[in-house]
């Protein structure tokens, strides 16, 4: 099989890494050149254990510089592009909201065009080589908006995004989906549920629980708890991204989700049941009694559920990690 270079970006944060760690320990016919402006949410220490691998390469830097993608496409050749850079916190979207304008809608236009002119010649014709070429986008549940206590998020739901995080995001499936459209470019989009595991960035709700609970300080939990997520172990969602990537049809959509649906306060309760049993306090107190509702976020959607049967029916994917051990693995990885 001849060598492959695919450029990922966003490499060095929580999903990125875990993806890259997976990829390369499963293929060896790839290179995989990782763009990362390494802001607050990446870590390279993340991915310690790939950077002496000879088909992996590092590159710090924004998806918004244009001449240098146009470098590394020029340099490395690349035929496919995986792309999870994004600014992803919604609370930084709310008080900051021009940094998710500029990364996740120019940065992805950024990125396309450059991918488009360099793997098509025009429109609906492909530069010889490229027949395989791909541009995956990954993108999350968020831009859908909010579902009342019943109902699901399908690849058919209208897209309502809720936050400034949201509705760029949103912004950057609908430039993906133009792509495919107007140019006929290979292009493919997943849209996830929350993910959680190791490398998780710590300003994040599981992460957070943790780390607060060890610290034996107040666990802040928004509003009365009760807004509902869909839990995603990040191993699962890596392996459906690879599926898609390599079989996934051209111009579709695929929503992955891991079947867990979980209050917050849910979440919370079986994290400090599990550390009462690992690592109980001295006190002897349990650790659910740090628990601490705070005034809620502003827009806070109530619940996100995923239906995830168009990639389990038409690509046979399915996740490995129920909600109680993907917690169990994440929770022994953070003490480690």
């Amino acid at each position: 099989m001849t060598e492959k270079s695919i450029l990922i970006t966003g490499g060095a944060g929580f999903i990125g890494s875990n993806f890259i760690i997976n990829f390369l320990n499963k293929y060896s016919d790839y290179k995989v050149i990782n763009l990362d402006l390494l802001t607050y949410a990446a870590d390279l220490n993340n991915l310690k254990e790939v950077e002496s691998n000879p088909n992996y390469t590092f590159i710090k830097g924004d998806i918004c510089d244009r001449p240098l993608i146009e470098d590394i496409f020029n340099k490395y050749h690349i035929n496919g592009v995986i792309h999870f850079a994004a600014e992803s916190h919604v609370d930084n979207s709310i008080t900051g909201p021009d940094a998710f304008i500029r990364t996740n809608i120019n940065g992805t236009f950024t990125l396309l065009d450059v991918a488009r002119k360099y793997w098509m010649s025009a429109p609906f014709e492909i530069k010889p080589g490229h027949e395989q070429s791909r541009f995956h986008h990954i993108s999350t549940d968020e831009v859908y908006g909010t579902l009342g206590e019943t109902g699901y998020f399908t690849e058919e739901t209208p897209y309502a995004p809720n936050s400034p995080y949201s509705a760029s995001k949103a912004s950057s499936d609908m430039i993906v989906r133009s792509y495919f459209h107007t140019y006929g470019m290979n292009v493919v989009t997943t849209n996830c549920s929350n993910n959680y595991g190791p490398r998780q960035h710590g300003e994040k709700l599981i992460p957070t629980i943790i780390r607060k609970a060890l610290a034996e300080e107040p666990i802040p939990i928004y509003g009365d708890g009760k807004n509902v997520r869909d839990w995603l172990y990040v191993d699962d969602h890596c392996s459906a991204i690879d599926l898609v990537f390599h079989k996934g049809r051209s111009g579709e959509t695929y929503n992955i989700g891991g079947d867990a649906e979980k209050t917050n306060l849910e979440v919370v309760g079986e994290i400090c049941a599990r550390l009462d049993q690992l690592k109980p306090r001295e006190s002897g107190m349990k650790y659910e009694e740090l628990v601490t509702f705070v005034k809620d976020r502003a827009g806070h959607d109530k619940r996100y559920a995923i239906d995830a049967t168009k990639i389990k029916s038409h690509l046979e994917w399915s996740f490995q990690h129920s909600f109680n051990k993907g917690i169990t693995l994440s929770i022994d990885w953070y003490l480690d």
